[in-house]
Order: C-alpha cells, then sequence, then structure tokens
C-alpha cells in the first residue's frame, strides 16, 4: 500500500510568501499529497561563527536567508486547504515560550479543523538561541521536556494549571482546544532524545539521508521501545531535503534525493522499504519559484506513485 507523501512549503526567500504558500498548498492537496510541512529558521548570523548543525567550518546554505515564520506559513496552508495535515519538521522547541506555542497549536488546529501534526526538536544554533531569549543551549532538553507538560495541559480539560521552571499556570480556562489530539512527533539521534520519543512522543522524525542508515536507526528506536516497554506503535515520519536538478546527477557519490525526478523517486522507493509510515519531501531549496516547485512537485508525486510508493 502507497505510503503518505508530504511536501514542503515555500518559506525560503525566493518565494512571495502571501501568494506562493496558498498556491503552492492547493497545488499540492489536489495532486494528491497527503501533508504540508514547514521547518524553522530564525536568523542568518553574519559572519557565522558557528557551522552548519554545529559543524565546525561548514557553511550555512544560502538559501536560509530569510526563511518565514513556520507558524504563519502553515495558518496560510490551512486558509487554502481542506484535507492536508499541517506539520512541522521542525519547530525548535526552545525558541518558543511553552504556553504561548502551545496556545498556537491549539488555535491553528481548531482552525483547521483538527490537521495539526506537531514536529519538534531542539535545534543547534547558538546564535538562534541567544536571540530567543527562553533559556540557554545547555538547557534545551529540559525545556523541550517543559514543553510537553504544557502542551498537554493547555491541550487537555479545563481547568489548566502548571508549575515549572519557565511556566506557571494558574487553575485557568484556556482555549480554543484542539480539534482532535495533536500528534506530537519528535526529531531524536542521540540515546537520551531516543528514549524521550519512547516515552512522550506519538512518534520520531529522522532525516532520510540514505535507506541503510535510516533502516538501521529505525531498529535503534525499535528496540529501545522493546527495552522501555512502549506498547503504541510509533509514526516515523523521515524528511527528505531533495535537491532536484533537471539533469541526474551523475557518479557513485551523489547524496540521497539529490539530482532528478527520476533519482529522486528512486531514493523514494528505496526509503519507503524501512518502515517509515510517511516521508515528507522539501524541494523548496533548489527550485527557483512557486511555478517551477509546483511543477516539479507534482511530477514527483506522479511518478513515486506510479513506481508503488
Amino acid at each position: 500500500m502507497p505510503i503518505p507523501l508530504g511536501l514542503g512549503l515555500p518559506q525560503m526567500k525566493q518565494y512571495d510568501i502571501g501568494r506562493d504558500v496558498p498556491d503552492v498548498a492547493r497545488a499540492a492537496e489536489a495532486v494528491g499529497y497527503e501533508s504540508l510541512w514547514v521547518f524553522e529558521r530564525v536568523l542568518f548570523p553574519e559572519p557565522a561563527t558557528q557551522g552548519l548543525y554545529g559543524i565546525p567550518g561548514l557553511a550555512w546554505p544560502d538559501h536560509y536567508r530569510g526563511v518565514a515564520d513556520p507558524l504563519i506559513t502553515l495558518t496560510l496552508a490551512a486558509a487554502a486547504t481542506e484535507r492536508a495535515r499541517l506539520g512541522s519538521s521542525v519547530l525548535v522547541a526552545p525558541l518558543h515560550i511553552p504556553f504561548q506555542l502551545a496556545r498556537s497549536l491549539a488555535s491553528l488546529d481548531a482552525a483547521s479543523g483538527g490537521r495539526v501534526v506537531a514536529g519538534l526538536g531542539t535545534g543547534w544554533s547558538l546564535d538562534e538561541y541567544a536571540a530567543a531569549s527562553v533559556a540557554p543551549f545547555e538547557r534545551r532538553g529540559a525545556v523541550l521536556d517543559e514543553l510537553l507538560d504544557v502542551c498537554a495541559a493547555v491541550w487537555g480539560p479545563d481547568p489548566v494549571s502548571y508549575e515549572g521552571t519557565l511556566t506557571t499556570i494558574a487553575p485557568s480556562v484556556v482555549g480554543p482546544k484542539p480539534a482532535h489530539p495533536i500528534p506530537v512527533l519528535l526529531a531524536a539521534s542521540g540515546p537520551r532524545a531516543v528514549r524521550r520519543v519512547v516515552d512522550r512522543a506519538d512518534g520520531w522524525m529522522p532525516v532520510a539521508m540514505g535507506a541503510a542508515a535510516l533502516a538501521e536507526q529505525w531498529q535503534r528506536v525499535q528496540e529501545a521501545a522493546t527495552e522501555r516497554g512502549r506498547e503504541r506503535p510509533l509514526a516515523v515520519c523521515a524528511r527528505a531535503n531533495a535537491r532536484y536538478s533537471v539533469k541526474p546527477v551523475e557518479g557513485g557519490a551523489r547524496q540521497p534525493f539529490h539530482g532528478s525526478v527520476a533519482q529522486i523517486v528512486e531514493d523514494l522507493v528505496a526509503h519507503a522499504t524501512t518502515g517509515v509510515t510517511e516521508i515528507m519531501l522539501d524541494l523548496q531549496g533548489t527550485t527557483r519559484d512557486a511555478t517551477e516547485l509546483i511543477d516539479v512537485a507534482t511530477e514527483v508525486y506522479e511518478a513515486a506513485r506510479a513506481a508503488g510508493v
């Protein structure tokens, strides 16, 4: 049975957000994409003293300049669509005040008829943490844990009350409530983060960087779930950061999801065998405008379905 496919919405500097987000969202839903996704990048430091992903010397890509706010982007998509789920891959949770983020996600879910998927992570940029001024980078795990607690409280029955390190909620009525239980997916790679996925989340959000590597990671997550006695199945939504090119990428060093439509579909086929329950494809970084993004996304979707994905 084909697995659900999602598409990353246009947030980068080459797009007209107010026009292109609704257009791409409507087109993607019409083609058949089951979900629409956003990511979070709040600034582009110049000079960048910290490398991309925290790797020394690795340059930040130019398309990270001026990334649109993820929740505003999802709101635009929600107003333009009817069925597609609306997900984040990922919101950098410790950049947000927990109570405010919980309320924003609940309001978006209520407004969209229950379509929100909250994909959360801890990020890696020290400059982003400094600018957000919520908590220091060293406390990122504790902040994520508190955010999960606050979301559970705010999304649950009234009166809501909570006492944490960052958050104090006196017994209160807090609304609107989500239209449905919002699934929480977490990005995780290290042992502690994997345990948090198993203990606290509805699913896991890995990066699709090769079918063999993804299958190995998934095996470790499943082993952790068994060790910790988890009975509910975990959803697995893999994020595929694609670099589309008109011509095929030649040579054996091609990275996953880099290349022509046929090569991207080839990688979708391979990753679909790893046990993932959904793949989110982000094509926006190398398409020139919304028209090309829609055309490429349509071609990829139709070719993937024809290939049995």
